[in-house]
């Protein structure tokens, strides 16, 4: 990563407004005009009591649903008049998932799953792009395992197999909804470090969604919703590690 690419803006919110039931007796606004940015170097916490809009704001940062008003800039490009096709492309190429719920494919192995992003957008995957994949679960610990099923690894493997598919089209943003939710402090805690090399090592920015503080106090910046607004945005006094 060039010293260029770290102050990189990858994605920038203004004035976005989420409202559902447009037009009908029971319409709501769920979020209330949000304005934020994230840079490649960012690692963000994104932290709210049930009901505060996080999972609206994932959807719409994620290109899944589209914002009744306001702007969405992903690398710089509004995406709110972006027919789906190109919606569909710019996720792919520029976005990473990880879920609470690691959703891989019980039929493949560990290496067809992380493979799974670039040969749903490009068919069959090139020897580079296997290479990379192969790179991936090795980093992540799974070296020699890249044959094995879901089934035939433990759930802090199968959430590090989530982690590299999600990182293997090289995303400039990781997004992760409760990723640790499901696992041990022990895996949960190697998830996390997971998500922090990849920040610091490729400037892969990460808006991470926690319910857990303990998770959220070792992120460099946490961003709390409050009833569909952003009630604070603080960054640590020195970036935790």
């Amino acid at each position: 990563m060039s010293e260029h690419d770290a102050g990189q803006e990858v994605l920038r919110l203004q004035g976005l407004k989420k409202r559902y039931n447009v037009g009908k007796p029971t319409e709501v606004e769920v979020l209330h005009g949000l304005d934020l940015r994230l840079q490649r170097q960012d690692f963000a916490a994104l932290v709210g009591a049930s009901g505060s809009g996080k999972s609206t704001l994932l959807n719409l940062i994620g290109l899944l649903d589209q914002p009744t008003a306001g702007e969405l800039f992903l690398l710089g490009e509004p995406t709110s008049a972006m027919d789906d096709a190109r919606r569909t492309a710019l996720r792919g190429s520029a976005i990473g998932f990880v879920f609470q719920f690691h959703h891989l494919i019980q039929a493949f192995t560990a290496l067809e799953n992380v493979l799974m992003p670039l040969m749903v957008a490009g068919g069959k995957p090139t020897r580079e792009q296997v290479e990379r994949a192969r790179g991936l679960l090795a980093e992540v610990g799974l070296a020699g395992l890249e044959q094995r099923k879901p089934d035939q690894l433990s759930g802090g493997q199968q959430q590090r197999v989530a982690v590299a598919r999600a990182l293997v089209s090289r995303p400039a943003l990781l997004l992760a909804d409760e990723p640790t939710g499901n696992l041990d402090s022990t895996s949960a805690a190697e998830v996390f470090q997971l998500f922090r090399s990849f920040n610091r090592e490729f400037g892969c920015a990460v808006l991470l969604v926690t319910h857990d503080p303990r998770l959220s106090a070792q992120c460099d910046r946490t961003v709390t919703l409050v009833d569909g607004r952003i009630a604070s945005d603080t960054r640590a006094s020195s970036p935790a590690g």
